[in-house]
C-alpha cells in the first residue's frame, strides 16, 4: 500500500478510503465484475459506492499496474490483483464455466503470432472461448 499510495500522490491523487475498499473487494473476491464489486463493498460495512466511483477507480489502480482486467464475454470486464495475472481464462460457451491455465500454455501460440506478424501478443489478458471437458463429450453424443 506504502508504493501504491506514493505512486498516486506522484500523480496527484491520493489513496482514498474508496480505492482501498475497491482494493479489498478485488483481492477478496479474486474474479470479479464492477456490479460485483460495488455489491462487495456495500457489504463490508461502510457507505455504499456509485458504480461510476468503482469503475473511475479500478481504471486508475489498472494504470498504476495494481489490478487487471479481463473480457470474459461480452459483458462487463473481470477485474483481478496484477500480480494474480499469471493465467489464460478458458471459458466453456457450455456452461459458463472459467478454468484458469498457466500462460505457459499459450507461449507457442504467441510465438507464432510473433513469428508471422510481428505482433507481441499480451497473453496474460487472454481468455479463450471454447468447451469444457464435460460440455465436449456431451456436444460429441
Amino acid at each position: 500500500m506504502v508504493d501504491l499510495g506514493s505512486s498516486l500522490r506522484a500523480k496527484g491523487m491520493r489513496m482514498t478510503p474508496q480505492r482501498e475498499r475497491i482494493l479489498e473487494a478485488v483481492r477478496r473476491l479474486g474474479h470479479a465484475t464492477p456490479d460485483a464489486i460495488v455489491e462487495a463493498v456495500g457489504e463490508d460495512g461502510g457507505a455504499p459506492l456509485a458504480p461510476s466511483t468503482v469503475y473511475r477507480s479500478l481504471e486508475v489502480l489498472e494504470e498504476l499496474g495494481v489490478v487487471s482486467h479481463t473480457h470474459l464475454d461480452h459483458r462487463s470486464p473481470t477485474w483481478h490483483l496484477a500480480d494474480h495475472a499469471d493465467h489464460l481464462h478458458l471459458v466453456c460457451m457450455g456452461c459458463g464455466a472459467t478454468i484458469e491455465s498457466d500462460v505457459a500454455h499459450a507461449t507457442e501460440f504467441a510465438g507464432n503470432l510473433l513469428a508471422a506478424h510481428g505482433f507481441v501478443a499480451d497473453i496474460k489478458h487472454m481468455a479463450i472461448h471454447g468447451w469444457c471437458e464435460q460440455c465436449s463429450k456431451q456436444r460429441q453424443q
